[in-house]
C-alpha cells in the first residue's frame, strides 16, 4: 500500500521507514528506527530527489508509481550519493529508460565507482548556481561539500521556497505518519537524536556546514526536506539555531556532564561524590555517564551539548582505560573543541591518565583544562575530601 505526503501542492513526500535495522551505517545504535525520504516534483517535468537505502525499495517504489501515475520520470536529482540514498538509481533507470541524471561532477565520478557506469548517456551535469526550469518551478543547485561527502549538494526550489538539504538537518527516528517537525514533540522526543546524528555524522565538519548556512542565509526558505528525519514547515530558526550551535562548537547548554571509566567501582564513586560536591555548590542538571555502558555516539552527542566536561579513569596496563581512550581518539576525530575539562584519575600503583589526557586535549582545539585535579590510589579515602572539593570549587566557580 503507498503511503505518501504532500509537502507542498507540487512536491509529494514519497520515502519509507525502517525498524528492524539495529544499527546506522552499521556503527550507530537505531532503536527508534530510521527513514529515507525521497520526494517528487509534478511540473510539467517530473523530479525525484534522492531515492532510498535498498532496504526499503518495495515501498519507495510503490509510493513512487502512485505518484506519478501514467506519467513518465523526467529527472532524478542526486544531491548524495551515499548509499542508503543512491541504492535505486540503477532500477530507477531500468524503469524509466527516458530518465536523466542531474548532478555534479564529483557526483558522476561516485557513481562509476559503485555501479561501473556514469550514465553518461543520460547526465545533466551542474555546476555552483545553474539551474534547471521544469515549467512552473525553477531548481537551483548549490554545491555542500563535506556536508558530510564531498560530492553533496544541495537543490533549492524557487517557487516554493523548499530547500532540498540532503544529509543536513537530518535525524535519525523513523517517522510514523507524522513527517512534519511541527506534528512531532521535537524538543521532547527528537532532539536528542538529531543531534546524535549530527555530532556523530557531520559533526567534524563545521566548517563546511557554516559555509552551507551562509549560502541558506541569501534564500528566502519555507521549507526544509531532508533525507532522514522530519521535514521542516515552521519554526525554521530552531533548526537553524541548533545548526549554528553545534557547527561552530558552541555548548547548546551551561551544564557538566561527568563521563568515567570504572573497572570494580571505584573511580565510579569518586565521580559521583564529584557530582554530588557540585551539586551542593548550586549546579543543576549535572548528568553522569559511564563509558563502558554507554555507546559512544551518545557521549559524543553530550560532550557537544555540554560547556564542562570531567573525565574520570583508571590506569589500564601503564595507560588510559580502553574505552576512555577510544571516546578521546572519538572527539579528536570529530573536532570537538571550546569546552572546559576537570580530570580525575586511579592507579593503584602508578596512576598515570591524567598527564595523557592532558595530552591528548592538548591535540583538540580551544579546550580549557582546569589546574584542580584528583588522584585517586585504588579508593578515595576520607582524607581525600579536600582534593576532591577543591575540584567542585574550580569546576563551579568556571561555570559562573
Amino acid at each position: 500500500m503507498y503511503n505518501v505526503r504532500n509537502v507542498t501542492r507540487d512536491i509529494v513526500w514519497i520515502g519509507a521507514s525502517e525498524r528492524r535495522l539495529a544499527l546506522f551505517e552499521n556503527i550507530f545504535p537505531i532503536p527508534r528506527g530510521v527513514s529515507y525520504n525521497s520526494y517528487v516534483l509534478l511540473d510539467e517535468k517530473t523530479v525525484l530527489f534522492d531515492t532510498v537505502d535498498a532496504s526499503v525499495a518495495g515501498q519507495f517504489f510503490e509510493n513512487l508509481e502512485y505518484v506519478l501515475g501514467e506519467r513518465v520520470l523526467d529527472y532524478l536529482v542526486v544531491n548524495h550519493m551515499e548509499p542508503d540514498h543512491c541504492a535505486m538509481i540503477g532500477d530507477i533507470v531500468r524503469r524509466y529508460p527516458e530518465v536523466q541524471i542531474v548532478g555534479n561532477a564529483k557526483t558522476f565520478g561516485m557513481m562509476q565507482q559503485f555501479f561501473g557506469t556514469s550514465f553518461a548517456e543520460r547526465a545533466v551535469t551542474v555546476k555552483e548556481g545553474e539551474t534547471l526550469n521544469t515549467g512552473n518551478h525553477t531548481l537551483h543547485f548549490m554545491m555542500a561539500p563535506m556536508v558530510h561527502w564531498p560530492e553533496t549538494m544541495v537543490s533549492y526550489d524557487e517557487t516554493d521556497k523548499v530547500l532540498f538539504s540532503a544529509d543536513g538537518f537530518g535525524t535519525f527516528g523513523a517517522l510514523n505518519g507524522n513527517i512534519f517537525a511541527d506534528e512531532l514533540e521535537f524538543d521532547r522526543e527528537w532532539l536528542a537524536d538529531a543531534r546524535r546524528y549530527y555530532t556523530n555524522i557531520v559533526g567534524k565538519y563545521g566548517a563546511s556546514v557554516q559555509a552551507l548556512l551562509k549560502k541558506a542565509a541569501g534564500l528566502e526558505i519555507a521549507v526544509i526536506c531532508p533525507l532522514h528525519g522530519p521535514v521542516w514547515r515552521e519554526d525554521l530558526d530552531y533548526i537553524l539555531e541548533k545548526y549554528q550551535k553545534w557547527s561552530t562548537y558552541e555548548a547548546e547548554e551551561q551544564a557538566v556532564a561527568i563521563l568515567y571509566a570504572s573497572m570494580y567501582g571505584n573511580t565510579a564513586s569518586a565521580a559521583d561524590a564529584l557530582a554530588g560536591a557540585l551539586a551542593e555548590r548550586g549546579v543543576r542538571n549535572i548528568a553522569v555517564y559511564d563509558v563502558s555502558n554507554m555507546h559512544v555516539s551518545e557521549l559524543i552527542s553530550e560532550i557537544f551539548r555540554v560547556s564542562h566536561l570531567v573525565f574520570a579513569t583508571p590506569t589500564y596496563n601503564g595507560g588510559i582505560y580502553p574505552v576512555m581512550e577510544n571516546l578521546f581518539a572519538d572527539m579528536k576525530a570529530l573536532n570537538v573543541q571550546k569546552k572546559t575539562v576537570a580530570l580525575m584519575e586511579n592507579g593503584t600503583w602508578a596512576a598515570a591518565t591524567v598527564k595523557q589526557m592532558r595530552e591528548k586535549l592538548a591535540e583538540m582545539k580551544d579546550m580549557t583544562v582546569l589546574d584542580a585535579q584528583v588522584t585517586v590510589k585504588s579508593a578515595m579515602l576520607s582524607d581525600q575530601s579536600a582534593e576532591l572539593l577543591a575540584l567542585a570549587d574550580a569546576v563551579a566557580e568556571s561555570l559562573k
